[in-house]
């Protein structure tokens, strides 16, 4: 496995399988695809959303690569190391791995402007709503914005997808006010996500 960390103003990341593909769907972590691990590095939280797995066994079929964007501000907020977010994301990818879900990287911002740890303290463009981790992973992965998707359940997550050139679906059914980014597409969970991109694959 080939690990990649970033300078303190850029994402960092974890890239299990680079591929030649061409189009992508991006990630939010928590949430979307496994339960909220509630600024936790505990491997046994680790839980898969149910009909998760299955969502993103069909997008890889269909070629898509599957890329986790998660904002991890528990570094920056002395929660955790980021030598611990490390190796549960080397778990994540490998227990993902053992059940057939080959996810292309994990892109992760350990920033947090207001947080405690002064390395990580800072303003950066990779913390979503900002584009960073998607464009940086879009450069090293090959991937076109354009041809892809970002999903999520908050609005970062929409901002991020929308700022860096992606459709855009929301899942969850949190109230979100006239003020935040619109989705271009909602779904109630990852499964429902997953139906809609193929289904519109297929149109």
């Amino acid at each position: 496995m080939k690990k990649r960390g970033g300078a303190a103003a850029r994402a960092s990341s974890l890239i299990s399988h680079p591929s030649d593909f061409r189009k992508a769907v991006f990630l939010d972590r928590d949430n979307t695809v496994i339960a909220d691990m509630e600024f936790s590095t505990n491997r046994a939280k680790l839980r898969p959303l149910p009909g998760a797995m299955g969502a993103l066994r069909r997008l890889q079929e269909a070629g898509y690569l599957l890329i986790i964007v998660t904002n991890q501000s528990g570094v920056a907020r002395g929660r955790f190391s980021e030598e611990r977010l490390r190796r549960f994301h080397e778990h994540f990818l490998h227990r993902f791995e053992r059940d057939t879900v080959r996810l292309a990287g994990i892109y992760y911002c350990p920033h947090y402007a207001d947080g405690k740890v002064a390395e990580y303290a800072i303003a950066c463009d990779c913390r979503k709503p900002q584009p960073g981790m998607l464009l940086r992973a879009a450069r090293e992965l090959g991937v076109d914005p354009k041809q892809s998707w970002m999903v999520g359940d908050r609005p970062a997550d929409i901002g991020a997808g929308r700022a860096a050139g992606c459709r855009t679906i929301r899942v969850g059914s949190a109230e979100w006010s006239d003020s935040d980014p619109r989705p271009d597409f909602r779904a109630p969970d990852l499964a429902g996500a997953a139906k809609f991109i193929l289904g519109d694959d297929e149109r």
